[in-house]
């Protein structure tokens, strides 16, 4: 059997398709797999890196500005489409692969537009509560649409081809407790705040975060709290909270660091997240159960991260709050209420766990080996 994955540009397309193609790797040593991504993006690192090929094709996003800069870079944007077509035509022509399966990004497009015209079985996946630009392009003619959440069944035309099999996760994110990541960490039964806004951290959020800190030293730092700035924030952010009288290295319950490289043991640990609605994000924090305040980038297309935090709003999982006129007290304050209602945290973390589908890599496969056996 011959697949192809074809991904790119974040960590959020390209980890659930590097975890499905390991678990097929696993169960199915024989099987020959191909990774197709974009030109010099976040996928030349990862996917080499696990052990796979990877063919890339020249593709660029869709600028929605109709200005003369817009329309310009439109027609560039056809024309790497169009070269990308004669692309994945070549490859598909020379790995002749059994099933395509898409798990998000412009790269994606174009195997999946012609994997579907040469009669291959394919699959999109799509990480968002609504359908992304790729997926509305590609589902008419996908064998399969592969969503995270029940609701999202009723965006799409044909109901019979659409599977919820949830996001596939690192194993740590489901299977860690508490006691034993508390243990690890060497922190003691003292509440556990965790906030990021991502690998680049986000502007204003990391401002509120640094007022939120400053009221923490004032009432006595009442929890420990794990903050990332991201690689943008920690240029500046440490100056910042200097400048609002906090002093990190005499405060150690206040721990502000550029990433979270241990992020399944942090959350396993934590009793409350503060964190932005990436489908990915969301997902990991399903599996782990956290309570959590959810803050959604007003920065995306078709607003899709406030439409992802809406759904664990509705399910009792999550509070959510927009940037828009938030504030460090606010935030602060909401955060309290919440570290001072055990009931409601706990009722939280049920409905999160309840949403969460823990076997989401094993449900894909099995929908690969379904459309294979085509």
């Amino acid at each position: 059997m011959n697949v192809i994955f074809t991904c790119g540009g974040t960590a959020g397309h390209i980890n659930p398709a590097i975890s499905v193609a390991n678990l097929l790797r696993a169960r199915k040593p024989e099987t020959q797999i191909l990774f197709v991504g974009a030109e010099g993006e976040m996928e030349t690192q990862l996917v080499p890196r696990e052990g796979y090929r990877l063919e890339t094709l020249k593709i660029s996003s869709y600028a929605r500005r109709l200005t003369p800069k817009g329309i310009w870079h439109n027609l560039k944007t056809l024309k790497y489409l169009r070269d990308a077509r004669k692309r994945a035509d070549a490859i598909i022509r020379d790995f002749r692969p059994d099933v395509i399966v898409g798990t998000g990004g412009y790269a994606s497009f174009p195997m999946l537009r012609q994997g579907a015209k040469r009669g291959i079985p394919t699959a999109v996946h799509e990480a968002n509560a609504m359908p992304g630009l790729t997926t509305r392009m590609v589902a008419d003619s996908a064998s399969r649409i592969l969503v995270c959440f029940e609701e999202s069944k009723a965006h799409y035309k044909h109901p019979e081809r659409v599977q919820v099999v949830g996001m596939p996760v690192r194993q740590e994110f489901l299977y860690t407790t508490r006691a034993e990541a508390r243990a690890r960490l060497g922190y003691g039964e003292e509440p556990l705040v965790v906030s990021a806004w991502g690998s680049q951290g986000a502007r204003e959020m990391n401002k509120i975060i640094a007022d939120f800190l400053a009221l923490e030293l004032r009432d006595g730092c009442p929890w420990r709290h794990v903050h990332a700035t991201g690689s943008y924030g920690w240029r500046w952010m440490p100056e910042l909270v200097k400048e609002k009288g906090v002093d990190l290295a005499a405060h150690p319950m206040l721990d502000m660091r550029e990433y979270i490289h241990n992020m399944p043991e942090l959350m396993a640990a934590a009793d409350l997240v503060l964190t932005r609605a990436g489908a990915s994000s969301l997902n990991e924090i399903e599996a782990a159960g956290t309570p959590c305040i959810i803050i959604p980038s007003p920065n995306v297309t078709d607003n899709h991260q406030e439409k992802n935090a809406r759904v664990l709003e509705r399910n009792g999982a999550a509070v959510v709050l927009l940037e828009q006129g938030l504030t460090g007290e606010t935030l602060y304050e909401t955060a309290r209420e919440l570290l001072n209602d055990a009931p409601r945290r706990a009722a939280m973390r049920e409905n999160l766990q309840k949403m969460a589908v823990v076997d989401s890599a094993e449900r894909i496969y099995n929908t690969i080996l379904e459309l294979a056996a085509r």
